[in-house]
Order: C-alpha cells, then sequence, then structure tokens
C-alpha cells in the first residue's frame, strides 16, 4: 500500500509543533516538511500562543509572515529554544542527519547549532542504515573557483555535481553554489564531515553530526518519537 507522504508530514509537523510554548524562541527550517510545521505553528499562534520565530530561509520567512508568525533575528535573540526541521535522510542509530535539499543548510546549521533542542520531524522513508544510501550530501561552496572546490571533494571519494536551477547555478540565500557530492553509504559520518569542512572553498556541509534532539517519524501506522543518548528531550 503506497503512502500518503504530505499526510505524514503533516502528522508529525503537528506532533513536533506540541512541544512549542508560549514565550520561546523558535527556529524554523526550510523545505516541504518543515513548511508543514510553519502552517501547524500558525494554527497555534492564531488561537494565542505568544512565540516569535526566527526562519532559516527567505522562502520559510514569507510563509511564516503570511501566516501571522511573528519574526525576529539573531540581532534580538542569540539562543533558540527549539528548533523544528526537515531531513533528507535519518541514521537509525545515531539520529545523524543529511540536510540541504532544500537549499538553506547553512543557515539550517546556524540555528540548529544556536538551538537548546533541535527537533527533526521525516517520514519513514527518510530513515536508513547509514548516511549516503540514498542520498547526496549537499556541501555549499564559494562560488569562485567552485570548479577546483568540486575537484577536491571529488578527491575525497565523491561523485560532485554543481546543483542547477533551471539551466544555471543554483544560488543559496547566502550568494554560495551547491555542489552535490555523491559518496554511498558513509562508514563514518563525522570523519567525513571534518574532512569536507576542511576543504578551502567549502561554506558548510549537510552533514549535520550528533544535532538531533530527536527525530519525530510519521509511519503508516501512527507517529514515533526516536531519541538517543544525550538527546534533550523533555
Amino acid at each position: 500500500m503506497s503512502l500518503d507522504r504530505d499526510h505524514l508530514k503533516s502528522a508529525a509537523a503537528k506532533r513536533a509543533v506540541e512541544f512549542v510554548e508560549s514565550g520561546m524562541v523558535i527556529g524554523l527550517g526550510t523545505g516541504s516538511t518543515a513548511d508543514f510545521v510553519v502552517e501547524e505553528l500558525a494554527a497555534r499562534v492564531a488561537r494565542g500562543l505568544a512565540i516569535v520565530a526566527i526562519p532559516t530561509s527567505e522562502h520559510t520567512a514569507g510563509l511564516a509572515r503570511r501566516l501571522g508568525i511573528p519574526l525576529a533575528s539573531f540581532s534580538e535573540h542569540s539562543r533558540i529554544d527549539l528548533a523544528i526541521d526537515g531531513a533528507d535522510e535519518v541514521e537509525r542509530a545515531t539520529l545523524d542527519l543529511i540536510k540541504g535539499r532544500g537549499g538553506a543548510l547553512l543557515r539550517e546549521k546556524i540555528v540548529a547549532a544556536a538551538s537548546q533542542r533541535f527537533i527533526v520531524v521525516v517520514d519513514q522513508e527518510k530513515l536508513v542504515d547509514r548516511l549516503g544510501e540514498h542520498m547526496p550530501v549537499p556541501v555549499e561552496v564559494a562560488q569562485f573557483g567552485w570548479q577546483a572546490t568540486a575537484a577536491a571533494l571529488e578527491n575525497l571519494g565523491a561523485e560532485a555535481e554543481l546543483r542547477q536551477d533551471g539551466g544555471q547555478p543554483f544560488v543559496t540565500d547566502g550568494g554560495n553554489f551547491i555542489v552535490d557530492c555523491h559518496f554511498g553509504p558513509i562508514v563514518n559520518p563525522q570523519h567525513t564531515e571534518r574532512l569536507v569542512k576542511m576543504t578551502v572553498g567549502v561554506v558548510e556541509s549537510g552533514l549535520f553530526i550528533g544535532r538531533s534532539s530527536a527525530v519525530i517519524v510519521a509511519t503508516d501506522s501512527g507517529v514515533d518519537i526516536m531519541t538517543c543518548p544525550g538527546g534533550k528531550m523533555r
């Protein structure tokens, strides 16, 4: 039986938003699942929830603004109480992530790093035994010399492909390019993240290692919450 993925994403988003309380500063992610989170959060704001949100992309900012969610910035709040975002892949044993298919990985990682808790919302098809099984690792790179940067990433064992948008290079909100790196199943994601980040020209990688507080997974039988040792869920 095929799954209604939008229905699953909506169910998981609704569960995640239950952790939001009045007075919180909330980090809002980017992507199709994050859009469901924004919609669920807006419904609670309309019913009187008092929060401010820091978005990870211009797309999310526009959606939140249209739906009536008050926005803030790091100039006003240097710390975030709770961030909620989606992911492209989640490693079952560790809750490590690949993110960046939506093109906002740099801002997403800044928000995740500044958050006391980071909740990830996915459907069951995003769960994998090893990161890289199905998805490439997005790597945000400087436009200048991107060809040299891509070549250096290929020397790490990746098949590097410049992301396109309508026949032109995709440009992030920060003015950078994205190189999608196909490593295949990654044996040591922490080591790979370190090597990628050490590559000259790399701004940030889509490997999110050790950052998840919990992963909320929508399955065809319901919504599950996965945590790992050190997770900060209440």
